[in-house]
């Protein structure tokens, strides 16, 4: 197990940012992450070695401290040896804005989405992209993102998974719609800990035809080229998936889509960006907590391991939201359809209404329905729960959908054990060091 000694900014421990953690959890994240002036990528990634300490200097907040040693040897390993070996990127395609055609080169927010092949995008971003990376593609499909059923979800974490067999990281193009949703089931089901990189655009590639000039002001190459760009340089080993637009990075299970087409549409509220992408150099500001296990897989990996199971384990899921006099009807008629988990996304710390209330409680004493409770606000944490019904922490609604989803997948309508992933998984925390031997020293004063 990686050590770090965390600081919990504002309650929220599952990412440690530098200035909110202050020098004490600066110094963990850089001891975490190792050194960060190396790019590219390594064949041996899944290889934990012994690691030489590192004297990076940490700026920010709190004065410059100095650190003793690496808390992670295989985040160092696979950084470190990515400068010696060109990695190889494969990236898959599943259409999405990126790859849409408009009318005319000034036409923003008029197109067809998924029409141009990934082959073809990548290879407009030839030769400089190749400089980075050997980057083969796979044309998985060619759709808005919204067209995409769970079945489909299934078959890209093999898609992913298979690729990562040989490459050294995934990176995935979709569309923005559920950008989000994509990247955070790929977080949950891939079991690889090699960077995979969610990408996309807000603005159409070409107009006129699939071979036509580029749109004025087009976002995709820039993206696609950046996310080719962290993918290789194994920044984010360990890190799980995240998703790359607007020269940011993002945790997916935080960030969200928060306007309709500007193009820094995707933010991570509370929080704010794992790191930002200038030119060539990548940095890193802050981690999530399961990179504390990056030196043993087993442990860093989540349980929902895809291959294990057929599709058709997969539960129906569904959302309902809560607002002013909300009746009960969808949830009755969700529990008599078959459904087997429901989010709700309630008021304030996640209340529902009456009618609301009294369909929850029948559907769970009557059909079994297990329910997390979520907040419609955007931030803030659900607390409490009982019984069947389980309190998401401060997980989006859409994401909570899938965890559940998935939970009830592996542990078929098990309450408990969804409560216990929503908690370990959905909501992560830093975990304190139990030796004192391991602890950080602290500045003098």
């Amino acid at each position: 197990m990686a050590v770090i000694t965390p600081a919990r900014p504002s309650g929220y421990g599952r990412l440690l940012p530098l200035a909110a953690a202050g020098t004490a959890g600066a110094l963990a994240v850089a001891l975490l992450l190792g050194p960060t002036g190396t790019t590219g990528a390594t064949g041996t990634r899944d290889t934990a070695s012994t690691a030489p300490p590192v004297t990076d200097a940490v700026v920010g907040a709190a004065p410059v401290v100095q650190g003793p040693t690496v808390q992670s040897a295989a985040y160092t390993t696979a950084v470190q040896a990515a400068a010696a070996t060109k990695p190889k990127v494969t990236v898959i395609g599943t259409g999405g804005t990126i790859a849409g055609v408009a009318p005319t080169r000034s036409d923003f927010t008029n197109y067809r989405a998924g029409q141009i092949p990934i082959g073809t995008l990548v290879g407009q971003i030839q030769p400089e992209v190749g400089a980075l990376a050997d980057v083969s593609t796979v044309q998985f499909g060619n759709s808005g993102s919204g067209g995409y059923t769970i079945p489909q979800f299934y078959e890209l974490t093999a898609a992913v998974e298979a690729a990562l067999r040989t490459a050294d990281g995934v990176v995935v193009t979709t569309g923005t719609d559920t950008m989000e949703e994509f990247a955070y089931w790929l977080d949950l089901t891939v079991q690889s800990r090699k960077p995979v990189v969610l990408t996309g655009a807000m603005r159409p590639w070409a107009a006129g035809t699939v071979d036509g000039p580029q749109v004025i002001g087009a976002d995709g190459p820039a993206n696609l080229f950046n996310a080719i760009s962290l993918a290789a340089s194994q920044k984010t080993f360990c890190f799980g998936t995240v998703l790359m637009l607007n020269d940011e990075f993002h945790a997916a299970r935080d960030v969200t889509k928060t306007s309709t087409t500007r193009m820094d549409t995707f933010q991570t509220r509370e929080l704010g960006v794992l790191g930002w992408i200038d030119g060539p150099a990548i940095r890193v500001a802050r981690a999530p907590a399961r990179v504390e296990q990056c030196d043993t897989p087993r442990s860093w990996a989540t349980p929902f391991d895809l291959s294990t199971i057929p599709v058709t384990a997969l539960p129906r899921t569904e959302i309902v939201y809560t607002y002013q006099q909300a009746g009960g009807e969808p949830i009755t008629a969700f529990a008599q359809a078959g459904v087997k988990g429901i989010v709700t996304a309630g008021t304030g710390a996640g209340g529902v209404s009456g009618p609301q209330g009294q369909a929850r409680t029948a559907a769970a004493r009557d059909f079994g329905v297990v329910f997390v409770s979520t907040s419609r606000t955007g931030s803030g944490s659900v607390t409490g729960g009982s019984g069947n019904v389980v309190a998401g922490g401060d997980l989006l609604a859409q994401k909570a959908r899938l965890l559940l989803m998935l939970s009830l997948a592996f542990a078929p309508g098990d309450a408990d054990k969804a409560r216990q992933w929503v908690g370990s998984i959905g909501n992560q925390e830093f975990v304190p060091v139990k030796s004192p031997r391991d602890r950080i020293p602290r500045p003098s004063a």
